[in-house]
C-alpha cells in the first residue's frame, strides 16, 4: 500500500496527454518568436510580442538616433489596451469559446499585418503612418496571444517570454537532477520541464526560420507566422481544460 501511495498520480498532474498538450503553446511560441523578429528587421527594431524590448529601443532611439521611435512608443499603451479589452469581453463566457474566438481574430490580425507589409511595404521610414499602423496590427495580435495563454490556456507555458520559460525550465531541470522531495512534486516537474523546453525551442525556431525569411523576402516573410495562427486555431479545440503543469 506504501509503495502505491508514493506514486505520483499523473492523471491529476497532467490531463493533457503530452502529444496534445505540447502542440498549441509550442506552434505558439514559434509564431510569436517569427513575428519578433520580422518585425525588428522590418520596422526599425519593433518587438511585437517581446513587448518590454521596446523599451531598450526607445532608450536606444533617444541615445543613439538608430532604430524607430513612434512604433516602439506606441506598442507598450496599445499591447496594454488590448489586453484590457480581451480580459473584459472574456468575463462571463466559457474558456473554450473564448479560447476559439481570440485565436481566430489574432490569425485575423496576423493576416491584416501580413497584408499590409506585402502591398505596401518595405518601409524606408519605419514612423510612417503606414509602417507604423501595420506594425500595431502585429502588436495587437501578440497581445491576444498572451491574452488566450493567461485566461484561456490553463497550465500552458508562456509562448512569448523566454526569461520566465528559462528560469521555470531551469528550476524544474534542477529539481529533477535533484530527485529528492515529493514525488508528485517531481512528477509535475518533469511534466513542466517538458512543456517549458518545447516552448522555448519553439520560439527560437520561430526566430531562426523568421529572420532567414525576413532577411530574403522582408515582410511577406510573415506568411510564416500567419499559417502557424492558422493551425494554432483547431490545436485550441484539442486543449482541455483544467490541465495543469
Amino acid at each position: 500500500m506504501d509503495s502505491m501511495a508514493a506514486k505520483p498520480n499523473l492523471a491529476a498532474i497532467a490531463p493533457v496527454p503530452l502529444d496534445v498538450a505540447w502542440l498549441l503553446p509550442a506552434v505558439l511560441s514559434t509564431t510569436a518568436g517569427a513575428v519578433d523578429v520580422i518585425g525588428f528587421l522590418a520596422l526599425g527594431g519593433l518587438f511585437a510580442a517581446h513587448i518590454t524590448g521596446n523599451l531598450v529601443v526607445l532608450a536606444s532611439h533617444y541615445l543613439t538616433g538608430g532604430f524607430s521611435q513612434i512604433g516602439p512608443l506606441l506598442s507598450v499603451p496599445v499591447f496594454i489596451a488590448v489586453l484590457g479589452v480581451v480580459t473584459v469581453l472574456s468575463a462571463n463566457k466559457a474558456t473554450r469559446v473564448n479560447r476559439r474566438a481570440w485565436l481566430i481574430l489574432q490569425a485575423v490580425l496576423l493576416v491584416g499585418f501580413l497584408g499590409l507589409g506585402a502591398w505596401l511595404g518595405p518601409f524606408t521610414n519605419p514612423d510612417a503612418a503606414t509602417a507604423v499602423f501595420s506594425g500595431m496590427l502585429g502588436v495587437a495580435a501578440m497581445a491576444i496571444q498572451n491574452a488566450v495563454v493567461r485566461l484561456a490556456l490553463p497550465g500552458s507555458p508562456s509562448t512569448a517570454a523566454m526569461t520566465t520559460n528559462i528560469t521555470q525550465l531551469a528550476v524544474d531541470l534542477a529539481t529533477v537532477v535533484r530527485g529528492r522531495g515529493d514525488p508528485n512534486e517531481l512528477a509535475r516537474a518533469r511534466h513542466r520541464a517538458r512543456l517549458t523546453f518545447l516552448s522555448v525551442a519553439g520560439f527560437v525556431a520561430g526566430c531562426a526560420t523568421g529572420g532567414f525569411l525576413a532577411v530574403h523576402f522582408g515582410l511577406r516573410a510573415l506568411a510564416l507566422p500567419v499559417v502557424l495562427a492558422v493551425i494554432a486555431i483547431p490545436l485550441g479545440e484539442l486543449w482541455r481544460d483544467g490541465a495543469t503543469t
